[in-house]
């Protein structure tokens, strides 16, 4: 005996109210947008974003815009703006293409935060776009005041900058991003109080004025993981970097850079990553780990400044032209197992793999590996340093010394091996160097 078990039949009235909302989505088009690259959108767009549509959807087309499209997310509730990839915004006015603006004040501790924030502004969505500039200070996106705004599948180009934030914003995540061939900054955090940003799997790449770039902000949280960072340095702004925590005025701090790859350009003094503190308060930007990159191709690899309690660890440096790490006035850095290493069909063997430490105290360089340093001085040096322990180091085939010593004092080398020195010395001091404590060193040989 055969069971069929009868499912209940949708009814055609049914299929056609389910076909008909499907179908019946809103989208700027409705609102008068044409999308064909000629005509000017920014009112149609602007009066869909005003009527508390708050699905913003763009079919494929090319969007011009003449003004600043606002979402006033207290007034126009939580919204989401998308383009699957398809629909390009024309930016032809200074000024963002798309502006955020909320009223969130409180921290990111769920107490903090007012009814209205979540009722009307959580989570602002911007997904799927393509923004080019064309005007000189167009910018792709400006975000200020909101809670929760997350940024994914963009592509922002020939802009002023790609992405800001500033103001105060809570909890950002921007993924699967294309900054790329911007006039200024690619992400650009600039007069900003932000705690919690996570920038993952995206590429950031030639930008004039840096990649990811801090300036004149309080952070806190922010983690950098999975990108490619690339070449974004001008000879119009030789202090840019990759990634640059401008911290002279304001603080920067908690902030992770891990796996990603970090590198290239011919510009005098630039870096891939830069930490940029206060000389007179050289503990505003700190507590950073900079762990698993690749980097490569700059002036400086890591260029620390006024900088305190950093993690360098687990990274591939190489193809410096002045010094693969460098640190100046810091303190308690930890200088871990990273390969300073040029593979030989990568270029000519002139390249720094050093490590250079000025003015800093109280910290460690353990199980740093350095093979074929070209610096004319040394693989190593330490000048006017004092409270550092150099443990478990190789330092091989450099050009000339292994470790170099330029006063300081309270200096302890331990547990290393340097060998095959170009100029068949392993150690030099000079200058007023006190309290110098070698042990179980291979290959020792000093130099006064």
């Amino acid at each position: 005996m055969s069971h069929r078990i009868r499912l209940p039949l949708l009814s055609a009235t049914l299929l056609f109210c389910l076909a008909t909302s499907a179908v019946a989505q809103s989208t700027v088009r409705d609102f008068g947008a044409k999308g064909d690259g000629v005509a000017d959108d920014t009112a149609a767009i602007q009066k869909m974003v005003d009527s508390g549509v708050q699905s913003i959807h763009f079919p494929a087309g090319v969007y011009r815009l003449t003004k600043t499209i606002s979402i006033q997310l207290n007034e126009v509730g939580p919204v989401a703006i998308s383009g699957d990839g398809t629909a390009t915004l024309k930016m032809e006015a200074a000024g963002p293409a798309l502006q955020l603006i909320g009223t969130h004040a409180g921290t990111a501790a769920p107490q903090t935060v007012k009814p209205n924030v979540w009722e009307k502004q959580r989570t602002p969505l911007i997904d799927g776009l393509e923004i080019v500039g064309a005007h000189s200070e167009a910018v792709g996106i400006e975000i200020n005041g909101a809670m929760q705004p997350t940024l994914t599948r963009l592509s922002v180009r020939k802009c002023l900058h790609g992405v800001v934030l500033t103001g105060r914003n809570r909890n950002v995540l921007v993924g699967e991003c294309h900054l790329y061939e911007n006039s200024g900054v690619g992400l650009y955090l600039i007069d900003l109080n932000l705690h919690q940003i996570n920038i993952a799997n995206s590429h950031i790449s030639y930008n004039d004025a840096g990649g990811v770039v801090v300036r004149n902000s309080e952070i806190r949280n922010l983690h950098i993981g999975t990108c490619d960072i690339e070449a974004n340095m001008s000879v119009e702004h030789p202090e840019a970097a990759n990634v640059l925590f401008d911290v002279t005025a304001g603080s920067m701090r908690e902030a992770a850079i891990v796996g990603c790859t970090i590198q290239h350009s011919s510009v005098p003094e630039c870096a891939n990553v830069r930490l940029l503190g206060q000389p007179e308060m050289p503990y505003k930007v700190g507590h950073v780990t900079i762990a698993d990159n690749v980097m490569c191709d700059v002036a400086y690899n890591i260029d620390l400044k006024h900088a305190r309690s950093v993690t360098i660890v687990g990274n591939a440096l190489f193809r410096a032209k002045e010094a693969s790490i460098q640190a100046e006035n810091c303190s308690n850095l930890v200088i871990g197992a990273n390969v300073l290493d040029r593979i030989l069909d990568y270029g000519p063997a002139n390249t720094n793999n050093s490590v250079r430490l000025i003015d800093c105290r109280d910290s460690t360089i353990q199980g740093l590996h350095i093979n074929g340093d070209a610096d004319p001085e040394a693989a190593l040096k330490l000048t006017n340093c004092s409270r550092i322990n150099v443990q478990g180091c190789t330092i091989l085939d450099g050009k000339n010394y292994a470790l170099w010593i330029d006063g300081g004092e309270k200096i302890r080398l331990s547990g290393c091996l340097f060998d095959g020195q170009g100029a068949s010395k392993a150690i030099h001091k000079t200058g007023e160097t006190e309290s110098i404590q070698l042990d179980d060193v291979a290959s020792i040989s000093v130099e006064k």
